[in-house]
């Protein structure tokens, strides 16, 4: 008796036929995740035909675009923060460096015009560029020694320049700061000699105020003896002059010396009658 089974054969055809449409599947699910397209918070999508920048821009959530003509490039429309170096000359040509932090965002309405006039990397072609022209055009109008004393005044000037010149570009500056200024050691050691110098001249002037201060003070003490010694010469007439021998008088009449060496006591002449 044969035991032995007919396996059931897979054809070419029917593995073919597998293979095609497991292909179909998978470019239908490619096609249609591209179809869809989901622009994140805080961005905004810029529409792209065939390379061209469009008129239209999409808001946060998901769109459909058709994937074989339209490309979607988010741009990033939140507060951003960067700091950038800059290299200048004072105006007695001291050289300085600086350091300074702005905080940005890009327009939202003007995306598409911000990706087709600056690209995506604005920052490197734009922001730094206008900061480094906007610190040596500063720098230019102020001493060294101004750029420390008068650093409020230096960080407005900057800013309203900052400020005017990317608003062109579609770049809204919220906030800007300078955070250090650097000069050259020599320089730096002039104004510490120079603070050291103000510091010991404004000691001195401090102790001279205060020696004249005292000697007005003796001056006045002075003046006001003499004048109390002058009143009081014044005022000693002969009464008061008898008043003050009163006032010291022991209350014992003197002996008086007669002529042929005979004494007098008063006290006892009083005494008797």
């Amino acid at each position: 008796m044969n035991n032995s089974r007919n396996k059931p054969s897979i054809s070419p055809k029917t593995v073919f036929l597998g293979i095609g449409t497991l292909s179909i599947i998978i470019v239908a699910l490619v096609f249609l995740f591209r179809t869809f397209v989901v622009v994140e918070s805080g961005r905004v999508g810029v529409v792209a035909n065939f390379g061209a920048v469009q008129n239209v821009l999409l808001p946060e959530g998901m769109h459909a675009v058709n994937p074989f003509v339209s490309t979607v490039i988010q741009l990033d429309v939140r507060v951003q923060k960067m700091e950038a170096s800059a290299s200048a000359s004072s105006q007695d040509l001291q050289p300085v460096t600086s350091k300074v932090a702005l905080n940005f965002f890009l327009s939202k309405e003007k995306a598409h015009v911000i990706y087709r006039d600056l690209g995506l990397d604005y920052k490197r072609t734009i922001i730094e560029p206008v900061v480094q022209e906007s610190i040596k055009s500063a720098a230019a109008r102020y001493t060294a020694e101004e750029l420390i004393t008068k650093r409020p005044a230096v960080k407005e000037d900057v800013y309203e320049y900052i400020k005017k010149r990317l608003a062109q570009n579609n770049i809204i500056v919220t906030d800007f700061s300078i955070i250090d200024f650097n000069f050259s050691p020599e320089f730096n050691s002039a104004i510490e000699l120079k603070q050291i110098a103000e510091q010991k001249a404004l000691t001195a002037l401090n102790d001279l105020e205060r020696i004249k201060t005292e000697g007005e003070q003796e001056r006045v003490r002075a003046q006001a003896q003499s004048d109390a010694q002058k009143l009081l010469q014044l005022s000693l007439d002969d009464d008061l002059l008898r008043l003050r021998a009163i006032e010291k008088w022991d209350g014992k009449l003197p002996v008086v010396a007669g002529e042929g060496g005979t004494f007098i006591d008063i006290a006892a002449i009083m005494k008797a009658k």
